[in-house]
């Protein structure tokens, strides 16, 4: 008998090339946790998007690229907000698509300037809700100090949006000498994170299930560009800046580890975590280090300079809860742990993919 020869389908996708571990191997299909910040989503990034488009100023896969043009060096970003609900305490969409940009922006150390805007409206949408967004949006870009330069509309057919997406680029100047970047993550720098994590994520659980936790938790979203040119003001050689959004302190702390090559040691005890999201997280199931943050920034600086940079984070409204809660170490490579109220060593590994799904 003749040996069969499977012969492969044309309309369906190769994946002989693919050198991605399983998670993405079992879906031939896009799933939730491949949007969720974690494993998955870093494993569709690497082996999906980045070969498509390599180029070395992608390949740092930092929050924003710094270009130079015209003798200036300029950050560059851009985001997408698909949120539900679409308000919440403390903000809403409108908030969240430019406070995530200027975010990333402030990130690499610039002083974002100018954003884009882009509205993907699904057919039905209600336009007092579209327009509350839209006043949303404009009140936090003048909060921001940043203009709203130019725009796009379009409109998809009933059943197939979700409400409202929007999708926001933006562009900011660097300072001279600032060189921020995982990569710079050093042994025997100091971790400090700018207030009470978990925040975020807990607010929009709460609004989204319907659940109370005897108190209202409402969202840390915030521009932090006049937070951070106020430690640059303090010290310009900071090492690395991060907001943890998706995947919160956890996935962006092991993402500066890899990037680095250094180990990561938090201390429990140390992390600002308010009672109403412990209580809320112990009765969901979930760790706070994962939960995302939208008005939070990670610092990573030399020990000499940790004290400058906390001063001038406390005298900010902003960063008035700064704290320190690690330091980076020359064991565990790539790695971050936690010493825990017990004694004892935890591995913080980044997550598969997103305890809280759909929360920026």
């Amino acid at each position: 008998m003749a040996e069969q020869v499977m012969l492969p389908d044309p309309e369906m996708p190769n994946f002989d090339g693919w050198t991605c571990p399983l998670p993405l191997r079992d879906h031939k299909t896009i799933v939730m946790g491949h949007g969720g910040g974690g494993q998955m989503s870093g494993e569709l990034i690497e082996h999906l998007f980045v070969p498509a488009f390599s180029n070395p100023l992608l390949a740092g896969l930092t929050d924003s690229a710094v270009v130079t043009l015209g003798g200036a060096r300029i950050a560059f970003s851009t985001d997408s907000f698909v949120v539900q609900p679409l308000f919440f305490p403390g903000g809403g969409i409108g908030d969240l698509a430019v406070n995530g940009t200027v975010n990333d922006l402030a990130m690499s150390g610039a002083q974002p300037a100018y954003l884009s805007c882009g509205f993907i409206l699904e057919e039905g949408v209600a336009l007092e809700t579209v327009g509350r967004i839209a006043e949303d949006l404009g009140a936090a870009a003048e909060r921001a100090g940043v203009t709203i330069a130019t725009g796009d509309t379009k409109v998809v057919d009933s059943g197939h949006g979700d409400g409202v997406y929007i999708n926001t680029a933006g562009i900011g100047l660097v300072r001279e000498g600032v060189d921020i970047r995982p990569q710079r993550a050093a042994v025997g720098d100091v971790v400090i994170v700018s207030g009470a994590i978990g925040v975020h994520g807990i607010a929009i659980m709460s609004v989204r299930e319907g659940i109370s936790f005897g108190t209202e938790v409402v969202s840390d979203c915030a521009p932090l560009n006049g937070l951070v040119g106020a430690m640059l003001d303090a010290v310009l050689d900071i090492h690395v800046l991060r907001d943890p959004t998706r995947g919160g302190v956890a996935t962006s702390l092991n993402e500066i580890a890899k990037a680095a090559g250094v180990g990561i040691e938090l201390v429990e005890s140390d992390l600002p975590i308010p009672e109403t999201v412990a209580n809320a997280c112990s009765f969901l199931g979930l760790d706070p280090l994962y939960v995302a943050n939208e008005g939070k920034l990670l610092a990573i600086v030399a020990p000499s300079d940790a004290d400058a940079v906390l001063a001038a984070m406390r005298a900010h409204p902003l960063g008035a809860d700064a704290t320190v809660i690690g330091t980076c170490v020359a064991t565990h490579p790539g790695m971050v742990t936690t010493h825990t109220t017990f004694g004892a060593t935890r591995v913080v590994d980044t997550p598969i993919g997103e305890q809280l799904p759909r929360i920026c």
